[in-house]
């Protein structure tokens, strides 16, 4: 260093500590005993802070890509910032004028701290009970806090730190780049989960355009926003936007920056926003917001924040298209408050989230995914978890006997009585292959009873399903298995307290697709981290939940719901390995096929999306939505499902609640006869769901599953309290 640029810096550090003095000294005039420690300390903190020769600009970070799985970009994840900088005369002279008028009015007068500015927001904050109401920061010490200082604290410290970089800055630029630097820095305002930070991202927010088209009230309402940017969010508050815009204008009249015929014209205009997409276009909005939230869940918010990564989806173009043409198609589906409907597909192999649709556009006013998150009460189509849990328990479908006349009235464990009903009317005694086919709701009442509420509850938990369908004291609280977690009967109907998800639902029948192996479902295949690291999340064996016996088994029987059951006529896709099941709840609300091939495991839902009222049955609502997705997806592609080397040794179950039955006697759909000793079922299978209305007397509680044994007893348990009101569906 030369001896002038020594005698140059001396002079500045003198400077400064004399600014620094000036502007926090007074304050502390009040405090006389203690204004000589105070000044020594000042100047200490002052000399400590580093040079900014030797800072470097914080990284803002880079843009994050999200593509779909044959490398289309679907959309763009900024590091929670939307940033693009632009040149002093790309910023209008009205813009700066404002920032001026409403941040820093002697901005041309200071240097790098402004000491009547501290006094009189020393003096603001003293008579306001010493509550910070007006801050005394230049548009300096603003600059060199945006670039350098991580994370600010508000604190004394901080703030002389900044003083001292501020006082540098000042000496190192003139105040036209001070000033252009502190408009490419400032934040204002997050839209979309991103910031916009500088004029030129605001300006292309709001109004579509660049900074340098921005008229005079559009430059104020910009001008106005970095000193609050949520409160002053003209898409979140915009009369608090246009308030503080007209406070802008009032500010730039009094400074002399624009005439009184111009204010005038300026306060009477509307804020006149044009949104802009630039930064957030997205081409899957749904599966965007998905894919960010479970990369958030993986890596923690900081990471993605840091950006430079890409993540490719799990979505395929194709099928995500087919699955959009399909909703599309839904029969009774119309906007205005009719009912709406979503499909979920899965690849049962891996787990992989193919599609999600959904009829509903994604909007500002409308961002609810309903394919992912829309918790709808499943009708007959949980009785695939009674099923499963059945055969896992040794229970023989084909030769284990219930009676079905409805109503009935079921005695609970615990206490109490539980009153079921079908859908129509009927009934008689039949093999519980042909009451999964007919969807018969007092065999599956009874069949719940038997195997145990709680048991059904695991399995369903096994297979993937992930709401919680249990409830907990006396206000019903859901809850998943636990200590006091009562799992209600009802959920053998799909009488559930909180709902599934299509998207559950698909992963959970996966697991059958799959021989018995969950997968949890996933939107990301791979992500590639800047220095070339691949993360593949969705990669492993999947947990084995059931023998590929037991799948194979459950798989069995619901081919028969596609062949001659409610889903008849409604659902195949003409291949011989097709199997799912029909949901419809209580009123007809809900209206579900979930189903699946060794390919594609696939769930579509539709209903009223803020009401309970009437959509239809599941099979011919939702069913040939599923078919029109599925011979898409499938084309004339149609693999076998596995026949496993082994089969469970199974069993007829003869229980508290089952009927005796002899093969010998029964006339129905399926190629053998069967008869009860009780009451005969005659042969014709209905083409829609069979249903109840439930209206339990008294308390709920979880039953004990039994093996297969003559005559077992269910160990009572503990009374749990009465599902929640709208909890019992009509499957």
């Amino acid at each position: 260093m030369t001896q002038r640029a020594r005698r140059r810096r001396s002079r500045l550090r003198d400077s400064g500590r004399k600014k620094l003095l000036l502007g926090f000294g007074i304050p502390l005039a009040a405090a006389a005993a203690g204004i000589l420690a105070g000044g020594i300390w000042l100047l200490s903190i002052y000399d400590s802070a580093p040079s900014l020769a030797s800072l470097r600009p914080i990284t803002k970070g880079s843009v994050s890509k999200v593509y779909a799985a044959n490398g289309q970009l679907i959309g763009v994840i900024h590091s929670d910032t939307i940033r693009q900088p632009v040149a002093s005369d790309k910023i209008p002279q009205d813009l700066k004028d404002a920032t001026v008028a409403i941040e820093d009015r002697r901005f041309y007068d200071h240097g790098g701290i402004d000491p009547s500015a501290i006094v009189r927001a020393g003096w603001e904050d003293l008579t306001a009970g010493g509550k910070p109401v007006e801050g005394g920061s230049t548009i300096t010490q603003q600059l060199v806090r945006n670039l350098y200082i991580q994370d600010p604290q508000d604190t004394l410290k901080r703030k002389i730190i900044e003083a001292h970089l501020a006082n540098e800055e000042e000496n190192a630029h003139s105040k036209d780049w001070i000033l252009a630097k502190y408009l490419n820095t400032a934040p204002y305002g997050t839209n979309y989960g991103a910031t916009a930070i500088g004029v030129e991202a605001a300006a292309q927010t709001y109004y579509s355009k660049h900074a340098e088209d921005l008229t005079l009230p559009e430059a104020a309402m910009i001008a106005g926003l970095p000193q609050a940017p949520s409160q002053y969010n003209p898409f979140l508050n915009p009369r608090a936007a246009l308030a503080r815009r007209n406070e802008v204008l009032s500010a730039m009249k009094q400074q002399g920056k624009i005439s009184e015929s111009e204010y005038t014209e300026a306060v009477s205009q509307d804020l006149n926003l044009n949104p802009g997409n630039k930064y957030n276009r997205i081409r899957q909005p749904y599966i965007f917001d998905l894919v960010k939230q479970e990369l958030e869940d993986r890596y923690g918010v900081n990471t993605i924040q840091n950006g430079g990564l890409k993540v490719y989806t799990t979505i395929q173009p194709s099928l995500q298209e087919a699955a959009q043409s399909a909703v599309d198609s839904c029969s009774v589906c119309y906007s205005g408050g009719g009912p709406a409907s979503a499909l979920a597909s899965v690849d049962p192999s891996n787990g992989q989230i193919v599609a999600l649709a959904s009829t509903q556009r994604y909007s500002l006013s409308s961002q609810f995914n309903f394919a992912a998150h829309a918790q709808r009460q499943p009708g007959s189509s949980f009785k695939v978890y009674d099923l499963t849990t059945a055969i896992k328990q040794g229970i023989d479908p084909d030769t284990t006997y219930y009676d079905g006349s409805s109503p009935v009235n079921l005695t609970i464990p615990g206490g109490g009585s539980w009153e079921v009903n079908n859908a129509e009317p009927g009934g008689g005694t039949m093999p519980l292959n042909v009451a999964t086919w007919d969807s018969v709701n007092v065999i599956f009442a009874k069949l719940g009873l038997d195997v145990g509420p709680e048991n059904i509850a695991r399995t369903a938990y096994e297979m993937g399903i992930t709401s919680p369908l249990g409830i907990k004291g006396a206000r019903g609280t859901p809850c998943k298995l636990g200590p006091n977690c009562f799992i209600p009967p009802a959920d053998a109907i799909g009488g559930l307290s909180v709902g599934v998800t299509p998207l559950e639902q698909a992963d959970a029948y996966a697991t059958l697709a799959n021989g018995g192996v969950h997968h949890d479902a996933t939107a990301i295949d791979r992500v590639v981290f800047p220095g070339g690291k691949v993360d593949e999340p969705g990669a492993g064996d999947g947990k084995r939940v059931l023998t590929p016996g037991q799948a194979y088994e459950v798989t069995k029987v619901l081919e028969g719901v596609i062949t001659s059951g409610t889903g008849a006529g409604y659902t195949s896709i003409g291949c011989s390995s097709e199997a799912g099941k029909t949901g419809t709840s209580e009123g007809l609300s809900d209206a579900w096929f979930v189903g699946y091939t060794p390919l594609y495991s696939t769930a579509v839902w539709t209903g009223h999306p803020l009401s309970r009222d009437y959509t239809g049955f599941g099979g011919p609502t939702s069913g040939p939505i599923w078919r029109s997705f599925m011979e898409s997806a499938q084309g004339s592609d149609c693999p076998e499902f596995s026949v496993p080397s082994s089969l469970p040794d199974l069993t007829s179950y003869h229980g508290e609640h089952t009927s005796s039955g002899s093969s010998s006697c029964y006339s129905g759909s399926s190629s053998s006869s069967s008869c009860s000793s009780s009451s005969s079922y005659s042969g014709t299978t209905s083409t829609t769901d069979s249903g109840n209305s439930n209206s339990g007397q008294g308390a709920y509680a979880p039953g004990v599953g039994q093996k297969p044994a003559p005559s077992p007893k269910p160990t009572p348990a503990p009374a749990a309290p009465p599902p929640p009101s709208g909890g019992v569906v009509t499957p």
